[in-house]
């Protein structure tokens, strides 16, 4: 019997109120949604941006878990007061919050026992059973529990943790696009692109995406697929509509 890989998907959870409050960018969901495409075949089909307050983590945990494959979270378990994830989803899931004896081990030995301050032993703090998901940049581990990923807030120290989950996750297709950019406006390919839609609805994606710069006005036409062959006959028949309407396709 074949694996149905077709619908595996997951969901971000971002914790902090430096998001929120728009002093710190965020860069961990563009990141994660195409890793999880290009090496998992798995499609995040949902974010969300949350402040630091664990009952609100919690439901969110809860709820997410339910609803998709797996969750992956950032934010939230470095070594200060207001670093609630691990706690929180520990409350969440019903287990005991407690140091991870592994966890705890790495971070004496990169710190050294006298500078392993409080801080620094909070992070080896985590839910009980917890899958270790292992740090190459700054040694404080991650985890996984149920199907929920714990990843630090920090996009340089996530990007050389994240490969680290793929040991725990079922493989997908890969979802692959295609982009035509076109001189023209979305009112006038709107009907067309519709009824080119309704032809693949259940295995292309038709996104119409206007844009403006550097003096060019235009819309950028994505289509999004894990079928190879039904991507690329809608490509021949948008590029069909393309031509009897006689529009511009941007080279560049």
């Amino acid at each position: 019997m074949r694996e149905n890989k077709k619908k595996i998907n997951a969901s971000i959870l971002v914790v902090g109120n430096e998001i929120l409050s728009g002093r710190t960018q965020d860069l961990n969901i563009l990141y994660i949604s195409n890793w999880l495409n290009k090496n998992c075949g798995i499609n995040v089909t949902e974010a969300r941006i949350i402040p630091d307050i664990e009952k609100i983590i919690v439901k969110n945990i809860l709820d997410m878990s339910k609803k998709f494959n797996y969750v992956f979270t950032t934010g939230g378990i470095g070594p200060t007061h207001d670093d609630i994830t691990a706690k929180s989803i520990s409350r969440a899931f019903k287990v005991k919050y407690e140091y991870h004896k592994e966890a705890y081990l790495i971070l004496e030995k990169y710190y050294g026992k006298i500078k392993f301050n409080e801080g620094r032993k909070k992070m080896a703090k985590m839910p009980k059973t917890s899958k270790l998901i292992y740090n190459p940049s700054s040694a404080a581990p991650g985890f996984k529990i149920k199907n929920v990923f714990c990843l630090p807030g920090v996009p340089s120290i996530l990007k050389s943790m994240i490969s680290n989950c793929s040991k725990f996750l079922r493989k997908g297709n890969v979802t692959k696009s295609i982009s035509i950019k076109l001189k023209t406006l979305e009112s006038f390919i709107a009907k067309d692109l519709g009824l080119i839609q309704k032809i693949f609805i259940k295995s292309v994606e038709i996104g119409s995406y206007p844009f403006f710069r550097l003096g060019k006005v235009g819309v950028c036409l994505v289509l999004r697929s894990s079928n190879t062959a039904k991507l690329n006959s809608c490509q021949n028949i948008v590029k069909k509509m393309i031509k009897k309407k006689k529009i511009q396709i941007f080279k560049n």
